[in-house]
Protein backbone atom coordinates (compact mmCIF):
# COMPACT_ATOMS: atom_id res chain seq x y z
CA UNK A 1 0.00 0.00 0.00
CA UNK A 2 2.74 2.44 0.95
CA UNK A 3 4.76 1.48 -2.14
CA UNK A 4 1.77 2.26 -4.41
CA UNK A 5 1.28 5.66 -2.73
CA UNK A 6 4.97 6.49 -3.23
CA UNK A 7 4.81 5.32 -6.86
CA UNK A 8 1.72 7.41 -7.60
CA UNK A 9 3.31 10.44 -5.94
CA UNK A 10 6.43 10.11 -8.10
CA UNK A 11 4.37 9.81 -11.26
CA UNK A 12 2.17 12.81 -10.38
CA UNK A 13 4.67 15.29 -8.99
CA UNK A 14 2.66 18.34 -10.07
CA UNK A 15 -0.49 17.21 -8.30
CA UNK A 16 1.49 16.39 -5.16
CA UNK A 17 3.15 19.81 -5.16
CA UNK A 18 -0.18 21.52 -5.83
CA UNK A 19 -1.85 19.62 -3.00
CA UNK A 20 1.01 20.49 -0.66
CA UNK A 21 0.63 24.19 -1.50
CA UNK A 22 -3.11 24.05 -0.79
CA UNK A 23 -2.51 22.31 2.53
CA UNK A 24 0.10 24.92 3.52
CA UNK A 25 -2.21 27.78 2.57
CA UNK A 26 -5.09 26.17 4.44
CA UNK A 27 -2.92 25.74 7.51
CA UNK A 28 -1.83 29.38 7.39
CA UNK A 29 -5.44 30.53 7.03
CA UNK A 30 -6.53 28.34 9.95
CA UNK A 31 -3.66 29.62 12.07
CA UNK A 32 -4.73 33.22 11.50
CA UNK A 33 -8.50 32.72 11.73
CA UNK A 34 -9.03 29.93 14.25
CA UNK A 35 -10.59 31.18 17.54
CA UNK A 36 -8.05 31.26 20.37
CA UNK A 37 -8.80 30.94 24.05
CA UNK A 38 -6.79 30.15 27.16
CA UNK A 39 -9.34 27.49 28.14
CA UNK A 40 -11.14 25.38 25.51
CA UNK A 41 -14.89 25.98 25.54
CA UNK A 42 -16.29 22.55 26.36
CA UNK A 43 -19.34 23.82 28.21
CA UNK A 44 -22.88 22.75 27.40
CA UNK A 45 -25.30 24.91 25.47
CA UNK A 46 -27.29 26.59 28.21
CA UNK A 47 -29.70 29.48 28.67
CA UNK A 48 -30.04 31.24 32.02
CA UNK A 49 -33.23 32.92 33.24
CA UNK A 50 -32.64 35.55 35.91
CA UNK A 51 -35.53 36.93 37.96
CA UNK A 52 -35.62 39.50 40.74
CA UNK A 53 -38.29 39.34 43.44
CA UNK A 54 -37.09 42.00 45.91
CA UNK A 55 -37.55 41.48 49.63
CA UNK A 56 -38.84 37.91 49.41
CA UNK A 57 -37.43 34.91 51.29
CA UNK A 58 -35.88 32.01 49.33
CA UNK A 59 -38.87 29.77 50.04
CA UNK A 60 -41.29 32.36 48.64
CA UNK A 61 -39.05 32.85 45.59
CA UNK A 62 -38.93 29.08 45.13
CA UNK A 63 -42.72 28.63 45.31
CA UNK A 64 -43.83 31.67 43.29
CA UNK A 65 -41.03 32.14 40.75
CA UNK A 66 -38.52 29.30 40.45
CA UNK A 67 -41.01 26.42 40.48
CA UNK A 68 -43.34 27.83 37.76
CA UNK A 69 -40.36 28.63 35.55
CA UNK A 70 -38.64 25.26 35.92
CA UNK A 71 -41.83 23.29 35.26
CA UNK A 72 -42.53 25.33 32.13
CA UNK A 73 -38.97 25.00 30.81
CA UNK A 74 -39.12 21.20 31.02
CA UNK A 75 -41.16 21.27 27.81
CA UNK A 76 -38.60 23.26 25.79
CA UNK A 77 -37.45 21.17 22.79
CA UNK A 78 -34.02 19.48 23.16
CA UNK A 79 -33.70 20.59 26.80
CA UNK A 80 -32.07 17.75 28.72
CA UNK A 81 -31.60 19.34 32.18
CA UNK A 82 -33.44 22.16 33.96
CA UNK A 83 -32.03 23.43 37.26
CA UNK A 84 -33.53 26.07 39.51
CA UNK A 85 -31.85 27.99 42.33
CA UNK A 86 -33.60 30.33 44.75
CA UNK A 87 -31.93 32.99 46.87
CA UNK A 88 -33.08 35.98 48.88
CA UNK A 89 -34.91 38.09 46.29
CA UNK A 90 -33.30 36.26 43.35
CA UNK A 91 -34.07 33.27 41.16
CA UNK A 92 -31.86 31.50 38.63
CA UNK A 93 -33.07 28.83 36.20
CA UNK A 94 -30.52 27.01 34.01
CA UNK A 95 -31.75 25.19 30.89
CA UNK A 96 -29.08 22.88 29.48
CA UNK A 97 -29.64 21.63 25.91
CA UNK A 98 -28.44 18.62 24.01
CA UNK A 99 -25.07 18.78 22.28
CA UNK A 100 -25.20 20.39 18.86
CA UNK A 101 -28.14 22.65 19.62
CA UNK A 102 -27.73 26.15 18.21
CA UNK A 103 -27.39 28.71 21.00
CA UNK A 104 -29.65 31.34 19.45
CA UNK A 105 -32.29 28.79 18.46
CA UNK A 106 -32.33 27.65 22.08
CA UNK A 107 -32.70 31.23 23.34
CA UNK A 108 -35.64 31.89 21.00
CA UNK A 109 -37.40 28.72 22.19
CA UNK A 110 -36.88 29.70 25.82
CA UNK A 111 -38.35 33.14 25.10
CA UNK A 112 -41.47 31.53 23.63
CA UNK A 113 -42.07 29.44 26.73
CA UNK A 114 -41.17 32.39 28.95
CA UNK A 115 -43.97 34.44 27.41
CA UNK A 116 -46.34 31.56 28.10
CA UNK A 117 -45.46 31.29 31.81
CA UNK A 118 -45.17 35.02 32.56
CA UNK A 119 -48.87 35.23 33.45
CA UNK A 120 -48.38 32.75 36.32
CA UNK A 121 -45.74 34.86 38.04
CA UNK A 122 -46.41 37.51 40.72
CA UNK A 123 -47.28 41.01 39.58
CA UNK A 124 -44.24 43.14 38.78
CA UNK A 125 -41.88 40.15 38.39
CA UNK A 126 -40.18 40.17 34.98
CA UNK A 127 -37.79 37.31 34.12
CA UNK A 128 -34.88 38.13 31.83
CA UNK A 129 -32.46 35.99 29.84
CA UNK A 130 -28.81 35.95 30.75
CA UNK A 131 -26.15 37.03 28.22
CA UNK A 132 -25.46 34.86 25.18
CA UNK A 133 -22.18 33.67 26.66
CA UNK A 134 -20.69 30.50 28.15
CA UNK A 135 -18.95 29.57 31.38
CA UNK A 136 -15.54 30.47 29.92
CA UNK A 137 -16.62 33.81 28.46
CA UNK A 138 -14.87 35.82 31.18
CA UNK A 139 -12.08 37.24 28.98
CA UNK A 140 -11.10 40.68 30.28
CA UNK A 141 -10.99 42.58 33.57
CA UNK A 142 -10.20 46.21 34.35
CA UNK A 143 -10.37 48.72 37.18
CA UNK A 144 -10.92 52.47 37.35
CA UNK A 145 -8.36 54.58 39.17
CA UNK A 146 -8.59 58.28 40.01
CA UNK A 147 -7.25 60.64 42.66
CA UNK A 148 -10.25 62.99 42.27
CA UNK A 149 -13.18 60.57 42.56
CA UNK A 150 -14.40 58.40 45.41
CA UNK A 151 -15.75 54.87 45.05
CA UNK A 152 -19.35 55.96 44.48
CA UNK A 153 -18.36 58.40 41.73
CA UNK A 154 -16.20 55.79 40.03
CA UNK A 155 -19.06 53.31 40.16
CA UNK A 156 -21.36 55.88 38.56
CA UNK A 157 -18.83 56.45 35.78
CA UNK A 158 -18.58 52.70 35.27
CA UNK A 159 -22.35 52.13 35.24
CA UNK A 160 -23.47 55.14 33.20
CA UNK A 161 -20.59 55.76 30.80
CA UNK A 162 -17.83 53.21 30.44
CA UNK A 163 -20.04 50.13 30.52
CA UNK A 164 -22.04 51.30 27.52
CA UNK A 165 -18.88 52.10 25.57
CA UNK A 166 -17.51 48.61 26.13
CA UNK A 167 -20.82 46.90 25.40
CA UNK A 168 -20.66 48.36 21.88
CA UNK A 169 -17.43 46.45 21.17
CA UNK A 170 -17.99 43.70 18.63
CA UNK A 171 -18.07 40.31 20.35
CA UNK A 172 -18.93 41.55 23.86
CA UNK A 173 -22.08 40.04 25.36
CA UNK A 174 -22.11 41.81 28.73
CA UNK A 175 -20.03 44.11 30.92
CA UNK A 176 -20.55 43.36 34.61
CA UNK A 177 -19.73 46.07 37.16
CA UNK A 178 -17.99 45.14 40.40
CA UNK A 179 -16.96 47.07 43.51
CA UNK A 180 -17.72 50.57 44.69
CA UNK A 181 -21.01 51.98 45.92
CA UNK A 182 -24.21 52.30 43.91
CA UNK A 183 -25.84 55.67 44.60
CA UNK A 184 -29.49 55.78 45.57
CA UNK A 185 -31.99 58.15 47.14
CA UNK A 186 -32.79 56.96 50.64
CA UNK A 187 -36.00 57.97 52.40
CA UNK A 188 -35.71 57.22 56.13
CA UNK A 189 -39.24 57.39 57.52
CA UNK A 190 -39.96 58.24 61.16
CA UNK A 191 -42.72 55.84 62.30
CA UNK A 192 -43.75 58.12 65.17
CA UNK A 193 -44.45 60.97 62.76
CA UNK A 194 -46.44 58.65 60.51
CA UNK A 195 -48.67 57.78 63.44
CA UNK A 196 -48.97 61.43 64.46
CA UNK A 197 -50.09 62.50 60.97
CA UNK A 198 -52.08 59.28 60.36
CA UNK A 199 -50.21 58.47 57.13
CA UNK A 200 -49.70 54.83 56.10
CA UNK A 201 -46.31 53.78 54.78
CA UNK A 202 -47.81 52.64 51.48
CA UNK A 203 -49.03 56.18 50.82
CA UNK A 204 -45.45 57.47 50.95
CA UNK A 205 -44.39 54.93 48.36
CA UNK A 206 -47.28 55.86 46.08
CA UNK A 207 -46.62 59.58 46.50
CA UNK A 208 -42.97 59.21 45.50
CA UNK A 209 -43.90 57.07 42.52
CA UNK A 210 -46.54 59.51 41.27
CA UNK A 211 -44.34 62.55 41.79
CA UNK A 212 -41.54 61.13 39.62
CA UNK A 213 -43.39 61.41 36.34
CA UNK A 214 -43.77 63.69 33.33
CA UNK A 215 -47.23 64.14 31.87
CA UNK A 216 -48.34 65.51 28.54
CA UNK A 217 -51.35 67.64 27.67
CA UNK A 218 -52.89 68.99 24.52
CA UNK A 219 -51.84 71.83 22.28
CA UNK A 220 -52.78 75.46 22.88
CA UNK A 221 -53.03 77.71 19.83
CA UNK A 222 -52.09 81.36 20.39
CA UNK A 223 -51.36 83.80 17.61
CA UNK A 224 -51.32 81.11 14.91
CA UNK A 225 -48.70 79.26 16.94
CA UNK A 226 -49.20 75.94 18.68
CA UNK A 227 -47.77 75.47 22.15
CA UNK A 228 -47.45 72.01 23.65
CA UNK A 229 -48.56 71.72 27.28
CA UNK A 230 -46.39 69.50 29.46
CA UNK A 231 -46.12 68.81 33.15
CA UNK A 232 -42.49 68.32 34.21
CA UNK A 233 -42.28 66.19 37.31
CA UNK A 234 -39.14 64.07 37.20
CA UNK A 235 -37.19 64.07 40.46
CA UNK A 236 -33.79 65.69 39.97
CA UNK A 237 -32.50 65.99 43.53
CA UNK A 238 -33.11 65.69 47.23
CA UNK A 239 -35.08 68.95 47.33
CA UNK A 240 -37.66 67.59 44.90
CA UNK A 241 -38.18 64.60 47.16
CA UNK A 242 -38.46 66.75 50.26
CA UNK A 243 -41.28 68.82 48.72
CA UNK A 244 -43.50 65.89 47.73
CA UNK A 245 -46.96 66.46 49.31
CA UNK A 246 -48.52 63.56 51.19
CA UNK A 247 -51.81 64.97 52.47
CA UNK A 248 -53.45 68.16 53.69
CA UNK A 249 -54.31 68.52 57.37
CA UNK A 250 -57.48 70.00 58.79
CA UNK A 251 -56.05 73.53 58.69
CA UNK A 252 -55.34 73.26 54.97
CA UNK A 253 -51.58 72.97 55.42
CA UNK A 254 -49.89 70.39 53.19
CA UNK A 255 -47.80 67.74 54.89
CA UNK A 256 -44.61 67.21 52.89
CA UNK A 257 -42.31 64.23 52.80
CA UNK A 258 -39.63 66.11 54.70
CA UNK A 259 -42.06 66.46 57.62
CA UNK A 260 -42.13 62.71 58.20
CA UNK A 261 -38.83 61.44 56.79
CA UNK A 262 -35.16 62.22 56.28
CA UNK A 263 -34.01 62.13 52.65
CA UNK A 264 -30.40 61.65 51.67
CA UNK A 265 -28.16 60.10 49.02
CA UNK A 266 -26.42 56.96 50.22
CA UNK A 267 -24.99 53.66 48.99
CA UNK A 268 -27.09 50.64 48.15
CA UNK A 269 -26.72 47.56 50.33
CA UNK A 270 -23.64 45.60 49.29
CA UNK A 271 -23.06 41.86 49.47
CA UNK A 272 -19.42 41.95 48.37
CA UNK A 273 -16.55 44.17 47.26
CA UNK A 274 -13.60 44.23 44.87
CA UNK A 275 -9.96 44.48 45.99
CA UNK A 276 -7.02 45.34 43.76
CA UNK A 277 -3.71 43.64 44.61
CA UNK A 278 -4.28 44.11 48.33
CA UNK A 279 -4.17 47.92 48.05
CA UNK A 280 -7.80 48.44 49.00
CA UNK A 281 -11.20 48.65 47.42
CA UNK A 282 -11.50 49.29 43.71
CA UNK A 283 -14.18 49.75 41.06
CA UNK A 284 -13.96 47.77 37.88
CA UNK A 285 -15.71 45.59 35.40
CA UNK A 286 -15.65 42.18 33.79
CA UNK A 287 -16.10 41.77 30.04
CA UNK A 288 -18.05 38.66 29.02
CA UNK A 289 -17.43 37.39 25.49
CA UNK A 290 -20.27 36.45 23.19
CA UNK A 291 -20.83 32.78 22.40
CA UNK A 292 -18.58 31.48 19.60
CA UNK A 293 -16.35 34.58 19.42
CA UNK A 294 -12.57 34.68 19.25
CA UNK A 295 -11.33 35.52 22.75
CA UNK A 296 -8.02 36.97 21.53
CA UNK A 297 -9.76 39.23 19.01
CA UNK A 298 -12.27 40.47 21.58
CA UNK A 299 -9.47 41.23 24.07
CA UNK A 300 -7.57 43.19 21.44
CA UNK A 301 -10.64 45.24 20.58
CA UNK A 302 -11.58 46.07 24.18
CA UNK A 303 -8.65 48.32 25.28
CA UNK A 304 -9.34 50.71 22.39
CA UNK A 305 -12.71 51.47 23.95
CA UNK A 306 -11.57 51.91 27.57
CA UNK A 307 -10.39 55.48 27.15
CA UNK A 308 -12.29 57.58 29.65
CA UNK A 309 -12.48 61.34 29.87
CA UNK A 310 -13.03 63.01 33.24
CA UNK A 311 -14.59 66.47 33.56
CA UNK A 312 -14.74 69.30 36.04
CA UNK A 313 -17.37 72.09 36.03
CA UNK A 314 -16.34 75.62 35.20
CA UNK A 315 -17.99 78.75 36.68
CA UNK A 316 -20.43 78.93 33.77
CA UNK A 317 -21.71 75.43 34.45
CA UNK A 318 -20.02 73.82 31.46
CA UNK A 319 -17.81 70.75 31.75
CA UNK A 320 -14.13 71.11 31.01
CA UNK A 321 -11.89 68.07 30.35
CA UNK A 322 -9.14 67.55 32.88
CA UNK A 323 -7.24 64.53 31.60
CA UNK A 324 -7.69 61.04 30.25
CA UNK A 325 -7.96 58.08 32.58
CA UNK A 326 -7.47 54.43 31.73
Amino acid sequence: MIEKIIELSIRNKFLVILGTVFIILGGLYAMLKIPLDAIPDLSDVQVIIFTEYPGQAPQVVEDQVTYPLTTAMLAVPFAKVVRGYSFFGLSFVYIIFEDGTDMYWARSRVLEYLNFVSGRLPEGVNPTLGPDATGVGWVYEYILESDRHDLSQLRSIQDWYLRYELTSVNGVAEVASIGGFVKQYQVIVDPNKLVAFNIPLQKIRMAIQRSNNDVGGKLVEMGETEFMVRGLGYIKGIEDLQNIPLKINKRGTPILLRNVATIKIGPELRRGLADYNGTGEAVGGVIIMRYGENALAVIRRSPHHTRLRSFRPDPAGRRQPEKDAY
